[in-house]
């Protein structure tokens, strides 16, 4: 009788309306997240190793099992280029460009002056000669340059040099691909990784570098030089047209997170009312219950089972996985050849109707509508779609226990600090700087993440991960003001181009947020957004434009009005007037 009561009372809660207004969520990059980058790089790692007994790369095709499902560029930070088109290596050859470790090291510092080698590529092939011919430089980012090549083959480098008769450049965050000025990644070590001096090395490349194959001399700000970024990379190219004027002539920040937060609940907000409705109905009804089911002893144990995590020990832990497929939306790209279609694939199984159940040991209630799992544990059809997903996707790939696999309270797991883990760079960012750590949303706001997400269980990683140095202490919280204090929501600059995507999940830290103020949209400090974009549609592009959908040809062609119109007004002895 009493399950009885507890099946009713669980089966109101899941057909009950949800809550309408209001925001929801993200963790760009939580604790699980570290689980799945590893899962992830023992994958690639038996696909080489088998691969090369073959003797050819090419000798295995794997899937990727979660790539999709977390981008760094964002979980893109471990410096993949698996995916990447080998043949523009050989066509872009890099280049590399000496670099201070410390820009700001006092001059009577007795500490010896460190340097370390940059890495870049250039693109020569739209080059016309002339006092206005511009540079592009496209900032790597959180990620391996390489990755970058495309947008200079035939993105938006490319289209921009294109119109413009320009040189194109990809220039290397420092730490992330081949840039690494350090021998291991400690706390210590990468102290050097930051906002300013990153900066600071753009700059310096911009002033000094030496182009290989022109004989001109194209430094800054004897020419113009454009800065495109797009995300983070976006927010810091926003961040050089305000620190650098005399040497940014012009910027263009797609998608730039120019609002660092501690919280960025709203993440998954944009993917709650974006997302196909019946998939986002399940997905908030599924998480409700789910949470239900925690409460309560008799359940809990056969949820998590249900899911392949009975031997998972925290209840943080488990909802964090099963948050994980949610971060597929933002690998979608409006070209079919790079996008992802896996965010619409968890959506599709988590959609299917009770007829295409094929588990044998599961009855179907008529009297309830329930799919009866245990004798203590019934569930509709969406949450089992779900907990199948999550073993199909990710249990499958755990060889050890789902503890070892998925488990983030056992600090010794996130203390390796050798070169190969690259997930601690942009970890370290995101600790020190930037923020976005994933917190389930205020209360009373429909979500589809579990309310055990807490800032505490996402940012508890920076303390496992980052132990206090004999020379820098990672602080509680990441000083967000670092970044917010060159302009949050309201940066803005004669030349400086603003680019969002309308349903991008970081465009509640962008200047198009909500808590932002609307603009004007003109020649001189465009404000653009993208309809039904998602994350810096317009860094990518085809050779043939004509292939592109309508939205995306033309914001490219207002991309390139503006910098030509842009380079018409430029003047070598007047650079940083705005």
């Amino acid at each position: 009788m009493a399950r009885l009561r507890i099946l009713a009372a669980l089966l109101s809660l899941y057909s009950a309306s949800a809550i309408c207004g209001g925001i929801d969520q993200i963790r760009l990059l939580g604790p699980q997240a570290i689980n799945l980058w590893r899962l992830e790089a023992s994958r690639k790692a038996a696909a080489d190793s088998a691969s090369n007994a073959f003797g050819s790369k090419e000798a295995i095709l794997v899937e990727q099992s979660f790539g999709d499902d977390y981008s760094w560029d964002e979980l893109d930070a471990d410096d993949d280029t698996d995916d990447i088109d080998y043949g523009l290596e050989f066509k872009y050859p890099e280049h590399w460009f000496t670099q201070p470790l410390d820009h700001f090291l006092p001059e009577n510092a007795s500490e010896p002056r460190h340097t370390f080698q940059q890495r870049y590529w250039v693109s020569t092939r739209n080059y016309r000669p002339g006092p206005r011919a511009p540079v592009i430089v496209l900032d790597g980012g959180e990620t391996s340059g390489v990755d970058r090549l495309p947008f200079l083959d035939t993105g938006i480098v490319d289209i921009l040099t294109r119109a413009t008769g320009g040189v194109g450049v990809i220039l290397e965050h420092r730490y992330y691909g081949s840039s690494i000025p350090v021998q291991n990644f400690t706390t210590d070590s990468l102290r050097w990784l930051n906002n300013a001096q990153a900066a600071a090395d753009s700059a310096n490349f911009m002033a000094n570098v030496e182009l290989p194959g022109i004989q001109d001399n194209l430094t800054a700000p004897g020419h113009p030089w454009i800065y495109y970024g797009g995300s983070y990379a976006g927010a810091r190219a926003a961040h050089m047209r305000i620190l650098y004027p005399d040497l940014v002539y012009g910027a263009i920040a797609s998608s730039g997170v120019t609002h660092a937060s501690l919280e960025n609940w709203e993440y998954m907000e944009i993917i709650r009312r974006a997302a196909d409705p019946t998939c986002s109905r399940n997905l908030q009804h599924s998480i409700e219950l789910i949470d239900a089911l925690l409460d309560i002893p008799i359940t809990r144990k056969p949820l998590k089972a249900l899911f392949g995590l009975a031997g998972l020990e925290h209840d943080e832990d488990f909802v964090s996985l099963l948050e994980s497929p949610l971060g597929a939306w933002q690998g979608k790209v409006w070209d079919p050849e790079v996008g992802s279609t896996r965010f619409d694939e968890f959506c599709d199984a988590l959609n299917r109707p009770f007829g295409h159940v094929d588990d044998a040991e599961v009855s179907f209630d008529d009297d309830t509508g329930l799919l009866q799992v245990t004798g203590n544990l019934s569930v509709p059809v969406p949450v089992y779609n779900y907990a199948k997903w999550i073993r199909e996707n990710y249990v499958t790939q755990c060889s050890g226990s789902v503890e070892d696999c998925f488990g983030t309270f056992d600090d010794a797991k996130f203390q390796e600090t050798t070169l190969d883990q690259t997930w601690r760079l942009w970890l370290f960012q995101v600790c020190t700087e930037w923020g976005y750590f994933s917190t389930a949303p205020p209360a009373g706001h429909p979500r589809i993440v579990s309310r055990r997400l807490s800032l505490e269980y996402e940012s508890k990683i920076c303390k496992q991960a980052f132990p206090p140095g004999e020379h820098f202490v990672v602080p509680h919280l990441p000083n967000v003001t670092v970044v917010n204090a060159l302009g949050d929501y309201d940066i803005e600059a004669d030349r400086l181009a603003i680019i969002d995507g309308e349903v991008d999940p970081w465009r509640p830290v962008t200047p198009h947020s909500e808590y932002a103020r609307d603009r004007e949209d003109t020649l001189l400090r465009p404000f653009k957004l993208i309809p039904n974009a998602v994350h810096h549609y317009d860094e990518y592009g085809r050779r043939n434009s004509s292939e592109e959908p309508p939205e995306i040809q033309k914001i490219h062609k207002e991309m390139t009005n503006f910098v030509v119109a842009w380079l018409w007004s430029w003047k070598p002895s007047n650079v940083s007037s705005t």
